[in-house]
């Protein structure tokens, strides 16, 4: 079973946006697979603009959020796994989602039941 958090992500920076509001997510720069410039982050987190005005070629897929924005005057192409986004919030109001940064997929579950047939 597919994580609903993606789906999340997407309808929230939607509904956002068509309230013309500005989505940041705040993202854990220590899970595996984040790419954001250097030296930004605040004690292994980063907050984020992801509207699509500031995010060019903005991708929301269910593994991640990619897009290129500019830090400092440079162009920087960023990449944000599903997994690590903290939270979703409107930069004017605060409205927003926090997610469970320990929770699994299903399908990635450790562990599988243990079934028996019986007579």
């Amino acid at each position: 079973m597919n994580s609903v958090v993606p789906y999340l992500i997407r309808a929230y920076c939607g509904w956002m946006e068509d309230s013309n509001l500005t989505p940041y997510i705040l993202v854990d720069c220590e899970k595996s697979g984040v790419i954001v410039p250097k030296g930004l982050a605040k004690e292994g987190k980063i907050i984020l603009n992801i509207s699509s005005s500031a995010a060019g070629n903005r991708n929301m897929t269910n593994d991640a959020i990619s897009f290129k924005a500019r830090f400092n005057g440079v162009s920087e192409k960023i990449t944000v796994p599903c997994n690590a986004v903290l939270t979703i919030y409107a930069q004017e109001n605060g409205e927003g989602m926090f997610f469970d940064s320990n929770s699994e997929n299903f399908s990635e579950a450790k562990e599988k039941p243990n079934l028996t047939i019986l007579d």
